[in-house]
């Protein structure tokens, strides 16, 4: 635990340190005040704005309570001052993004306090010492981190435990907290339903939980090779293709981008929006500069056997963001030496999509999610 940064506060008369801990990357808060069940909303609220973090010294529950309240008065502030339906995209996008940021850094104010072992000596405090443990290790000395982090480090514990239902992969997904769930389904459908252009060989690159590895694997192909280079998605894959008994035939292999070799089918799933991601739990979404998607133009021809195909799976939402335009992408296949052989659509599905309060809602209502079949020009 020497590597995390040591924060301290005022308390009993003496200055009391310890560990900070942030998954999300927030950075330590300066200052540091005593809060407890007395403390009001509105209260907690104007300190967590003024860039005061609170630790917290009550109940619990009514710290999560706490939270909700902060997180009701964040969102009435941000509606009331809202902008963005009356700006174009990309301007837009870039106020909202901007408004997250700032709600995230708020409402991560709200501290909770560990003993080692990551016990929370806390009244009604859970027992999240397996969930803590599975993030962060041992903890040999008191820590601190903020309660929204740890109801996310909660919650992706029980996804995790439950899994995801993925009929297309044999079973369940078990995503890690940080790696990218595969709750949009339509994406995985797509690799379940396009026409395979082998049985041989296929690569899944940046294959995040294993789930397309999985998919390929099930419709026959004889042996897949997924790549990784994160680390917690690296034994997010392996213990997912485990335990749906594919380790025979899908090899998890940690490289950035391409593996050694060559096959008659590459497939890719890259983050869909070119922005500049704001904690490291946002790469799965966002490709600063579509870094990986140059990536895998680039290498994709060099890769293939003759006649072989790639599947890019990839949301146009990043268009009708005002991020890339149609134009750009198709510039860039042409460029790697490529060409589309066809183009497979699927309309998402997923809540959001249909929600008009979101400040993204027209962009989102447009959205189509493709695979694009590509191959290497003659």
């Amino acid at each position: 635990m020497t590597d995390y940064p040591i924060i301290s506060w005022p308390e009993k008369g003496a200055a009391r340190p310890a560990r900070w801990r942030s998954e999300s990357g927030l950075p330590p808060p300066r200052r540091v005040i005593i809060a407890d069940d007395t403390l009001k909303a509105d209260a907690a609220y104007h300190h967590a704005c003024e860039g005061t973090a609170m630790l917290w010294r009550g109940d619990f529950q009514n710290a999560k309570m706490l939270l909700q309240a902060m997180a009701r008065r964040a969102d009435n502030r941000a509606r009331a001052a809202r902008k963005t339906d009356a700006v174009a995209f990309p301007q837009a996008f870039h106020l909202h993004r901007q408004a997250q940021a700032q709600r995230a850094r708020m409402l991560g104010m709200l501290l909770i306090p560990f003993d080692a072992g990551h016990v929370i000596p806390l009244g009604r405090a859970p027992d999240v010492q397996l969930a803590c443990y599975q993030i962060h290790g041992a903890a040999d000395e008191p820590y601190v981190t903020s309660l929204r982090e740890l109801l996310g480090i909660i919650g992706a514990h029980e996804w995790r435990k439950t899994g995801i239902d993925i009929p297309a992969a044999g079973g369940r997904i078990h995503p890690y907290y940080g790696v990218f769930a595969p709750v949009r389904s339509e994406y995985v459908q797509l690799v379940a339903d396009a026409p395979l252009p082998t049985s041989e060989l296929a690569f899944d690159i940046g294959t995040g939980t294993g789930v397309l590895a999985a998919v390929l694997a099930c419709r026959g192909v004889a042996h897949v090779t997924a790549t990784e280079s994160d680390a917690r998605a690296l034994a997010c894959a392996r213990e997912n293709i485990t335990q749906l008994g594919l380790a025979d035939r899908v090899d998890i292999q940690e490289t950035n981008l391409f593996p050694e070799g060559s096959a008659p089918l590459i497939v890719c799933n890259p983050p869909w929006i070119p922005s500049r991601p704001s904690s490291p739990l946002e790469h799965a979404i966002y490709d600063f500069e579509s870094r990986m998607l140059h990536g895998f133009f680039d290498g994709l021809a060099a890769h293939l056997t003759p006649g072989g195909e790639g599947w890019l799976i990839l949301s146009d939402i990043a268009e009708h963001l005002g991020l890339r335009t149609r134009t750009e992408l198709l510039s860039w296949i042409e460029k790697a030496g490529l060409k589309v052989l066809g183009k497979i659509d699927t309309r998402p599905s997923h809540p959001r999509a249909s929600d008009a309060a979101d400040p993204l809602h027209k962009a989102r209502s447009a959205e189509v999610t493709s695979l694009w079949r590509l191959a290497a020009k003659a």
